[in-house]
């Protein structure tokens, strides 16, 4: 049945790999393209009844709809798609100047908010563009029963020379070229490396493709933590570094503890905790995010001593892009010593290129 925003489709989902495997490691053999670090958005454009486009709908990864935060791209769908159809891409916004331009998540991030007004003022100030990856209808005929292969050819045809803000992702069956696109499109704000098998349909909610993304250690100085939402244990370690200035600043979190490891750390960090003249735990409060307003915010602050090495896949500004993974303690490192300068950084490169 061909999937509608009334009855819509979870989106096909990916598991992470540690390299960019060769194409014969999966029967029928892969299709590589960039991976972009932006809203997974699935894109419903219904028939109007005479073959020309309707309603517009953008379903998020969670089928929420995303259709009120990017007037500028339904203005866009109705206006350029030759016909109706379902799609899945990513969100992204692109911002810097020609030559030099890269994927802004900050900037993209903004863009959810609950006022109109500002939603237009965005819409207008940092403007969109969809990247489409798959075609999973095309007038009343679904594809998700057809192999990737197939649905990657007519998407090309029918989306391939479409203007901005839509894009079609390149692709590549060549390893070699992919492995490039890895080291190269981080330059660019980009996030990894997919690998789709070529003869696969389209699996909602199935994570029948493979994600190869950047992953780095740092030495980071333990700042806080949040108790488990058990009531329970340690649930997240905040964790920063030092700047230039000085200045000891948050750059994220480190969870995914086993409920052993939760409870021992409140016993290992106690000796850590500040408090105040009569005794009580000092609490402070991380920004609270317009993504999960009713999250917990509060933290235990510790006094910055203790040293941690972390895993992590790239950074956004002065912050971890994701949430770190805990790697092992470094008692042999002195805090003062987790700086910004043992950040591996990405040779800038221009998002126009990849586009391209």
């Amino acid at each position: 049945m061909r999937p509608t925003s009334e009855s819509p489709v979870a989106p096909m989902l990916a598991k992470a790999v540690p390299a960019v495997p060769d194409q014969d490691s999966v029967p029928g053999g892969l299709s590589f393209e960039p991976k972009w670090d932006g809203f997974r958005a699935i894109v419903y454009a219904d028939d109007a009844g005479d073959g020309t486009i309707g309603a517009v709908e953008i379903g998020s990864r969670g089928s929420k709809m995303l259709t009120r935060y990017f007037p500028e791209l339904v203005a866009a769908f109705r206006e350029l798609l030759p016909g109706p159809c379902v799609l899945d891409g990513e969100i992204v916004v692109p911002t810097g100047e020609p030559g030099a331009q890269r994927l802004d998540w900050e900037a993209l991030s903004q863009r959810i908010h609950p006022a109109a007004s500002r939603v237009k003022l965005l819409s207008e100030q940092t403007p969109a563009t969809f990247v489409a990856f798959d075609l999973l209808a095309l007038g009343a005929d679904s594809y998700l029963d057809r192999p990737f292969a197939e649905r990657r050819a007519a998407l090309e045809e029918f989306a391939g020379a479409l203007p901005d803000p839509i894009k079609v992702t390149r692709t590549t069956v060549d390893t070699e070229r992919a492995r490039r696109w890895l080291v190269e499109f981080e330059g660019a704000g980009l996030d990894g490396v997919v690998a789709k098998p070529l003869d696969g349909v389209y699996a909602p909610n199935k994570r029948t493709m493979l994600k190869i993304k950047h992953h780095r250690t740092a030495d980071v100085v333990v700042l806080g933590y949040r108790v488990h939402k058990s009531g329970q244990g340690v649930g997240s370690l905040l964790v920063g570094l030092y700047g230039e200035d000085g200045v000891l600043r948050n750059v994220g979190g480190v969870s995914a503890f086993s409920d052993k490891v939760r409870l021992q750390l409140v016993d290992d960090l106690a000796p850590l905790v500040e408090r105040d003249d009569s005794g009580a735990a000092v609490t402070g409060e991380t920004e609270r995010s317009r993504f999960s307003a009713s999250k917990e915010v509060s933290f235990v602050r510790l006094r910055p001593e203790r040293v941690m090495e972390v895993r992590y896949d790239q950074m956004e500004g002065w912050r971890f892009r994701h949430t770190a993974q805990f790697e092992r303690w470094r008692p042999d490192r002195d805090a003062a010593s987790c700086t910004y300068d043992q950040l591996d950084r990405p040779i800038a490169y221009d998002l126009a290129d990849v586009m391209s």
